[in-house]
């Protein structure tokens, strides 16, 4: 699986959960800057992310970019 096969996912489930524009998700978009996500919006997207690459991915590691999530992603469904 690639970076960018990830990150083309991660973009489809925050675009289907959140009804966030498409063209508003890039991998240097901030969660809470450019998206105004608060901590339930953040939960609902890692918690199908999780589901669909049936890993656990600890919020508690700083994540505020969509490019850091892939990144996490990436690493940990190796």
């Amino acid at each position: 699986m690639t970076k960018e096969e990830v990150f083309n996912k991660v973009k489809e489930i925050i675009v289907d959960q959140l009804d966030v524009d498409a063209d508003k998700v890039t991998e240097t978009t901030n969660f809470k800057n450019d998206l105004d996500l608060d901590s339930l919006d953040i939960f609902e997207v890692v918690d199908k992310i999780e589901d669909s690459y049936d890993i656990e991915i600890e919020t508690d590691d700083g994540m505020e970019t969509v490019g850091q999530l892939v990144d996490y992603v990436v690493k940990k469904a190796e």
